[in-house]
Order: C-alpha cells, then structure tokens, then sequence
C-alpha cells in the first residue's frame, strides 16, 4: 500500500517542458505542441506595398514609351540652297589632315533676318596651291552646315556651334564645340536636355565626288556630353 501511494506522489519530473510565453518568463506546464513563427502583420504589409508600386512602376513604364518618339529630331544641314542666310564672319580657323586631304574648319557666324546664329564651315585644301598663300573659304555660304531641330529652317530652333576643335583618329573627325541655348539660363526651356548650354562632341567623316571632298557632320548619341552646369569636377586620365 504504501508503495503505491509513494508511486502516485512522485513528481513526474519527466513529463514537465520549461515554455516562454510572449513577455520572456518561462513557465513550466505540461506537453503543447511548439509554436509555430508567424509573420508580423508591418512585414507583410510591406511586402505587399512593394509589390504594388513595382506594378505600377512598370505600367508607368509601359504607357510612357509610345511617348519617346515625340522626341525632337537633330540633324546637321547644310545651307548652301536656303534663301535669306547670310555668312558675316569666320572665326576660331584651324587645319585638318584626313588621311591625303587637308580642310580648313572654322565657325561660321550667319544672319537671316534679325536671327544671328552659328554653324561650321569646312573646305578641302587642294594639293595644287598649298605652297603658296591663298584665300581659303571662298563661296563659304556652300561649305557651312548648322545644326537645327526636326529639319526645321527657323533660325530660332538651331543650336548655335561655337569654338570647334577638332583631331582625326584613322578616317573619323571628332570635334568639341560650344552649345548654347538661345534664352537666359535660368529660363532655359530647351526640349532636350542635351541640347542645353555646354559642350558638344560631334563625330564627322569625309565624303563626296574624287577632288571635292567634304566633312559630313553627324550628332552621335553614342559619344559623350559634357553640360557644364552639372560637371564641376576635373577629368583624369
């Protein structure tokens, strides 16, 4: 008898699990099944809020590229046919050798109307008469392209090019010249960002009939832009 009763008091110390509640303080208790992690409701509503405004993002995304094609168009034209224009003055000359040929390259400040603006003037020096003084740029109304806004003959939609300097590299031209939009910079509203006040690398290439040929200018997107309200810092080699 006594046995029993001394078998039913013992302490069944086998059976007792030490758990810690919420607050830290264990407590001890008999057998539960473990707790399982549960998310916090703050990360899962974050988690769904990214999701969304990465949907968003990329319907945004989506709906704005039919848009990019608005876009203004810049090309390189030449004013040799377009009435009106006037070259008054040439300046900032300088010589180029591609490969057997020899340009002369200058700023060509033109006028059409009461619209002053600049362009690039080129001519290719002729074996024949390198040897002895001449007046190069005859004619130079021909031989001067501007760069201008979706093909248009407005004088107030060109980018006046300033100040070229230029070095050949095999068969490609490259030329840094100065740009500069037509209203005050603090209410410049160009159209495209690249095209605001700074320095424009232009690369160009020689063409044309045998014995007349001529720098073609191009605008290449692939080559750097340098806007000097943003690009304070020194460049190192």
């Amino acid at each position: 008898m006594l046995s029993r009763v001394a078998a039913v008091k013992a302490p069944r110390t086998h059976n007792r699990r030490r758990l810690t509640g919420s607050s830290g303080r264990r407590r001890e208790g008999g057998e539960s099944e473990p707790q399982r992690p549960s998310m916090s409701r703050s990360v899962f509503y974050s988690a769904v809020l990214l999701l969304v405004v990465m949907m968003c993002c990329n319907t945004g995304g989506a709906a704005e590229a039919p848009g990019q094609s608005s876009e203004p168009n810049y090309k390189w034209k030449n004013i040799k046919n377009e009435g009106g224009v006037t070259v008054e003055s040439l300046g900032v000359p300088g010589l180029l050798k591609v490969g057997s040929d020899v340009f002369a390259v200058a700023e060509a400040q033109c006028k059409k109307s009461d619209v002053i603006f600049t362009g690039i003037a080129s001519q290719i020096i002729t074996k024949d008469n390198a040897d002895k003084p001449m007046e190069v740029l005859n004619g130079v109304k021909d031989k001067t392209q501007v760069l201008e806004e979706d093909g248009s003959e407005d004088p107030k939609k060109r980018v006046d090019v300033s100040r070229p300097t230029a070095v050949v590299n095999g068969s490609d031209i490259y030329m840094l010249v100065g740009k500069y939009c037509r209203e005050d910079a603090a209410t410049c509203k160009a159209t495209s960002e690249k095209f605001k006040s700074g320095l424009l690398l232009v690369k160009g290439h020689v063409g044309g009939e045998t014995g007349n040929n001529q720098i073609h200018w191009k605008e290449t997107d692939g080559l750097p832009r340098i806007l000097l309200a943003t690009n304070t810092n020194p460049w190192s080699v």
